[in-house]
């Protein structure tokens, strides 16, 4: 028997993000789907993120804990992941960390088991710190994820300085992994980078990868890793696999099989969640991941897909469609010079919203977002290299970093309270400090029981016969078994819900 390989799914997550713009997976196709992905032997699944739980406010009008909860109880043999980004909720400036301590609570009260940290910047002691904070409240495991690119600064040495870092806090991190969300690796850079980072975080570390296909290369990256050390691979199901999400779980299995792996893993109840997210697609008009061109000018520029999409729109909408390849020099341009940050959520989009203001005005840097002169201020935290000393001086002479540059509040849980309401409860404190009131009334106003709704207004069967166990407390124990499907849920007194 060869070497185990452990397999993550990230269909209802990253690949519902990747194609499906994050909204199409509400919590009735989770009840739906739950039970056969529980079936599968996951060693976890890539559940949720603060974004994704706006987005269950703001488009579903759905209480994002509820999504948890069913999740939870319809997943018993399988952990849920909650993903966060450093020291962020929701918004992509760093939160008071009294709202990052409350998160990390109660999505760890709701049933998530695993914190996935992952710093765009690759702010070690951001991470670290949002890691330390999550192991205080009671995390199970706590991974941290270097998120890969391409630059000057972005060589093999920096990510073991970024290892090392991590390997020395070895208390606090489980597990590291390799997240490439732009699909930039290549199977010669891994050959480089896993040996590498499999010496800093030593023997007892485990290392897993986390590729998108955008460049077609994901699948064969991940055979390279698995021969080097990495223990565990990311994928998706389709119709959320390929195209700009993650390799396909089923050829992904038949290629470590056939290459001697042992994958723990049955896919025979995974036909069901394929059938079922394809009928949706199909009935809803959303894409199905197919597999990309190889086109060597994203090296260069890194601008994702749907990015693209959008600025070929917004020029042809100018009548400017011919200076498509110009914006592509002016973002390598301004990416350089605002050092290199990962063109990545906000990054990707301030290098290019900045590009394009370079380019209608007539001096470069004469106008500035906010985003970007928040960015220079350092309110994102140290970009990988330093930003050109003209860029930093022309921007910090504008009248509105003058007007941004004042200190940020770092509110108590208390005030925070008084400031929302000193009887609500820590979830809805968490919705109204970072969403609009009329989305969070919308959505908490959906009763428990009732959100796993479809089209007709008809809560799921399972959903509705969850909801009433719950609500009989003499029932300490209760077993469900139809058609392959087994469900067993127990009380404890010592749970919190």
């Amino acid at each position: 028997m060869g070497t185990r390989i452990q397999l993550i799914d990230v269909t209802l997550r990253d690949g519902n993000q990747s194609l499906w713009s994050a909204i199409g997976i509400d919590t009735r196709t989770v009840v739906d789907v739950a039970p056969w992905l529980d079936r599968a032997g996951f060693k976890c699944i890539d559940f949720t993120t603060s974004t994704h739980m706006a987005i269950s406010v703001r488009y579903h009008r759905e209480d994002p804990y509820e999504k948890i909860r069913l999740a939870r109880q319809l997943m018993p043999n399988t952990p849920l992941i909650f993903m966060t980004t450093g020291m962020r909720f929701i918004t992509w400036e760093p939160a008071p960390r009294a709202i990052i301590r409350l998160a990390m609570r109660v999505v760890l009260r709701h049933g998530i088991r695993r914190i996935q940290i992952v710093e765009p910047m690759n702010n070690m002691s951001a991470l670290l710190e949002a890691a330390r904070i999550a192991r205080e409240e009671g995390a199970e495991t706590v991974v941290a994820g270097l998120v890969y690119s391409i630059s000057p600064v972005h060589t093999d040495e920096f990510y073991v300085r970024c290892a090392q870092e991590l390997a020395r806090e070895h208390h606090l991190i489980d597990t590291v992994y390799i997240k490439d969300p732009s699909g930039l690796l290549t199977p010669e850079r891994v050959r480089s980078i896993v040996p590498a980072l499999r010496e800093a975080l030593g023997a007892g570390m485990p290392l897993e990868i986390h590729s998108h296909c955008n460049m077609g290369m994901a699948p064969l990256c991940y055979l390279e890793a698995v021969q080097l050390g990495v223990d565990t691979v990311h994928t998706a199901i389709p119709p959320l696999a390929e195209g700009t999400s993650l390799p396909s779980i089923y050829r992904t299995v038949a290629n470590l099989r056939e290459l001697g792996f042992d994958v723990e893993v049955n896919l025979e109840p995974l036909r069901h969640v394929s059938e079922y997210l394809t009928k949706l697609a199909r009935r809803k008009g959303y894409p199905v991941g197919q597999p990309l061109e190889y086109d060597v000018s994203y090296y260069r520029h890194q601008v994702p897909g749907g990015m693209i999409t959008t600025l070929r729109r917004h020029l042809r909408e100018a009548g400017a469609e011919h200076r498509f390849e110009e914006v592509l020099e002016e973002i390598v341009r301004v990416r350089a010079e605002l050092g290199y940050p990962i063109m990545v959520t906000p990054y990707s989009q301030l290098v290019a919203t900045q590009a394009l203001m370079n380019l209608e005005s007539g001096e470069r840097y004469e106008k500035v977002p906010d985003e970007v002169i928040k960015y220079v201020l350092g309110r994102y935290g140290p970009p990988p290299a330093p930003i050109d000393r003209w860029v930093k001086e022309r921007v910090l002479s504008l009248p509105r970093a003058r007007e941004l540059d004042v200190p940020v509040p770092e509110p108590t849980l208390e005030e925070l309270r008084r400031k929302f309401g000193g009887t609500i409860s820590d979830e809805e404190l968490l919705l109204r400090w970072a969403l609009p009131s009329d989305q969070v009334d919308a959505a908490l106003a959906r009763k428990t029981g009732n959100l796993a709704v479809g089209g007709n207004g008809t809560a799921h069967p399972l959903a509705q016969l969850i909801a009433e166990v719950a609500r009989r407390p003499t029932i300490s124990f209760f077993h469900f078994e139809k058609d392959g499907i087994r469900l067993t849920l127990s009380r404890h007194a010592t749970r919190p819900d």
